[in-house]
């Protein structure tokens, strides 16, 4: 019996072993996984529980509910100054879903897809489940690793079919400017190509930045589907609620697919998602706040460790470090840090770009307390080699 070719060629997570690694030893400090380490406001529980109190435990619409639907077109035109109806919107099981599902909906077999590297690995995984091709557009840390226009324009073949943002980026950190959204966008234009802009970051900006959509630019909202999700925005990662946003064709594709996949949203998580939008929206000012601090502590820290060097990153909760200073390469150094020290890290070769042997990735959405223990550790292992 032979299984799917596709299944067998998927590797397994480097960050969910990381995960169960850690999950072993009592003394561990996780700097692998992106998940907050805030909780939702008390009224997201409530919502949840007084729907699961009234026994709401039918089938939800594939598209999610009408109110949820409209909650989210109204926060988003007023976020990002592009207006947005309910039919613009799908409700799907968190953001990861709105990812793939738009891309089934889009992609047809030989399709290419460029992705700027490193990149979240799971886009390389989801774009090969849709018979299409990854197109890696390498960014660069003298960059800040942010995509470029040109560097876009040198990958562009007849079978390019859509572009994927991700900014804030996992997992650099960085930051297309408007200046470059508006070429990126374009491009998309003068090639006709569609853009999955993925902004579930966008709340997390520092040192005063404001976020730009590339859907808010002239010509983009009809070939523009917005990725999001309550995750990293609300502190619900748990809850499992995302969101896609863009042309009504599409997005109608998308509510038809689903209803084959996994069917709908549970109720409860929609209830506690729509209080979200109603009660949380200072709330993740304040966790913006904190991660600020965080990335301005560890910044500080690492230009002090032997070997290792970084830009500081503009956004997200994420360090992509330089290690070639220390001679290991990124498995290496993530081995041997966990295996003598107990700390967790995820080597960049989990990203995707070649140069990823000399990085690796530490995310900050864990408290200041493991992150000084975890620091001092990394100093020790540094200073041991």
């Amino acid at each position: 019996m032979k299984y799917s070719k596709i299944a067998e060629s998927m590797p397994a997570s480097p960050i969910r072993k990381m995960m169960v690694k850690a999950a072993q030893y009592n003394d561990s400090i996780s700097f692998a996984v992106g998940e907050p380490d805030f909780k939702p406001c008390e009224e997201v529980f409530e919502a949840a529980r007084l729907s699961l109190d009234a026994h709401e435990s039918e089938y939800s619409p594939g598209a999610g509910y009408d109110e949820l639907r409209i909650s989210y077109a109204n926060y988003l035109s007023e976020t990002i100054h592009t207006p947005y109806d309910m039919e613009n919107v799908i409700v799907t099981v968190g953001g990861m879903s709105a990812l793939f599902v738009g891309m089934m909906a889009l992609l047809n077999d030989g399709d290419e897809v460029l992705i700027s590297a490193p990149y979240f690995s799971n886009y390389n995984q989801m774009i090969a489940m849709c018979h299409a091709k990854a197109v890696p557009v390498d960014v660069y840390e003298e960059n800040n690793f942010v995509l470029t226009p040109e560097a876009i324009r040198e990958k562009i073949t007849d079978r390019t079919k859509l572009i994927v943002l991700n900014s804030p980026c996992n997992p650099t950190g960085g930051i297309i400017t408007k200046e470059a959204l508006a070429e990126i966008a374009q491009i998309a234009i003068e090639n006709d190509l569609f853009v999955m802009s993925d902004e579930v970051y966008r709340h997390i900006l520092f040192d005063g930045l404001e976020y730009t959509s590339i859907a808010s630019l002239p010509g983009m909202k009809e070939r523009t589907l917005i990725i999001d999700s309550c995750s990293k925005t609300f502190a619900m990662p748990g809850f499992r609620v995302g969101f896609a946003c863009g042309p009504t064709e599409w997005v109608t594709l998308m509510i038809k697919l689903v209803e084959g996949i996994y069917s709908a949203v549970p109720d409860a998580t929609q209830r506690a998602a729509i209080s979200a939008f109603k009660y949380s929206m200072n709330y993740c000012k304040e966790m913006r706040d904190e991660y600020e601090r965080r990335r301005d502590y560890i910044y500080e820290q690492i230009k002090g460790i032997k070997g290792l060097s970084c830009i500081k990153p503009s956004g997200a909760f994420y360090f992509y470090i330089n290690i070639k200073g220390t001679g290991l390469t990124a498995e290496e150094f993530s081995t041997r840090l966990f295996d003598e020290k107990h700390v967790a890290v995820v080597p960049g070769t989990n990203f995707g770009a070649s140069l990823g042997r000399s990085y690796i990735r530490i995310s900050y959405a864990t408290s200041m307390e493991n992150i000084k223990a975890g620091i001092s550790r990394i100093i020790e292992f540094c200073n041991s080699l």
